[in-house]
């Protein structure tokens, strides 16, 4: 581990991939002594939408901001953060801080937070603008920002650039950061939770804005979120996360569909929704283990009912259990498609 906070990768680690996108290999976060996350791989294409889903904990949040380097001092990395085949944690903190911005944006939870009290919303885009394109006269940033709250879906764009935060609903404050993120034109949006705090017809409005977002600028994507009803209706991907793990990856549909892990599996049991309504809704058992004791073997292993012999014997390795779908429980081949498990 170095001083800077960042693990030198092991001399065996993959060598950087070509071409666009972002692929995490081997991500692994330690605060002070105690691990965090441990060995994550993702990937995510330009259009593509991959939503990180998880309880509490699980250490989603942490390998998201661990992406652009936005984890605090006491946080250790190492793997690889492959960004257009640059390996984002190799990179000088110069260097990586001019990424952060103008190619890797980020959307946080709570909007009222993030964005300043005191700054009007025109000005907090301004001074992005001037961040990321010095040469751009005020008037045409001027005529940019107002393109940007309008691209978001803000009422009155021209007049609003004049509004404070607190001026704006929780919505629109989402969606003004949103605009604030947007304008250095950046190529990956890492979304925290971004729909959380809000009532559930504006998440939906704003899980559209950023489907839309993606689509038109052709750009990755990452949705950390709890609400697996959220990932059904945005995302393309789903790596499902648990005690600091992904595992199970794979096209949403699919998963959706027939889940092959079994924390997956009660995740989708324990959701209400049109597929399983009127039917039995049960709540995953126990609660998450803490990174200070972990148990041995598979994590999940003492809430699981499908518990096995082995279950505690190793972790298991995330395996191939069909084209695109990995899955890291030794149950796989044992779990049944949803429709089975609605009709027992």
């Amino acid at each position: 581990m170095t001083a800077a906070g960042t693990l030198t990768p092991p001399a065996s680690a993959a060598a950087p991939a070509t071409g666009e996108g972002l692929r995490v290999r081997g991500l692994r976060v330690a605060m002070g002594p105690l691990p965090i996350v441990h060995g994550v791989d993702l990937a995510v294409a330009p259009g593509e939408i991959l939503g990180l889903v998880g309880e509490s904990g699980s250490g989603k949040s942490v390998s998201l901001r661990a992406i652009p380097g936005l984890l605090p001092p006491k946080a250790r990395i190492a793997g690889e953060v492959l960004w257009n085949g640059r390996n984002l944690l190799a990179l000088p903190p110069r260097a990586l801080q001019q990424v952060r911005g103008r190619e890797v944006a980020m959307i946080f939870q709570e909007p009222g937070l993030a964005l300043n009290p005191v700054m009007t919303v025109g000005a907090q885009i301004d001074e992005s603008l001037q961040a990321h394109f010095p040469r751009l006269g005020r008037a045409a940033r001027r005529e940019r920002a107002e393109q940007l709250l309008a691209e978001v879906g803000i009422p009155s764009p021209r007049e609003r650039l004049g509004s404070y935060p607190h001026e704006f609903s929780g919505g629109m404050r989402q969606r003004a950061m949103i605009a604030i993120a947007l304008a250095p034109g950046p190529r990956l949006l890492l979304a925290d939770e971004p729909t959380t705090a809000l009532d559930v017809t504006v998440q939906d409005g704003i899980l559209r804005l950023l489907r839309r977002l993606v689509e038109e600028h052709r750009m990755a994507m990452i949705l950390v979120t709890h609400d697996l009803g959220v990932v059904a209706e945005t995302c393309d991907r789903v790596s499902v996360m648990y005690a600091g793990r992904v595992v199970e990856s794979g096209p949403a549909a699919g998963l959706f569909a027939h889940p092959r892990h079994a924390y997956t599996a009660a995740l989708l049991g324990a959701m209400p929704g049109e597929e399983n309504e009127g039917g039995r809704l049960s709540p995953v058992p126990g609660t998450p283990p803490s990174p200070l004791r972990m148990p041995p073997g598979c994590a999940f292993a003492p809430r699981c009912t499908w518990r096995m012999a082995g279950c505690e014997a190793g972790v298991p390795a995330l395996e191939s259990v069909e084209p695109d779908h990995l899955a890291a429980c030794l149950a796989a081949d044992l779990l049944p498609p949803r429709w089975m498990e609605q009709e027992r």
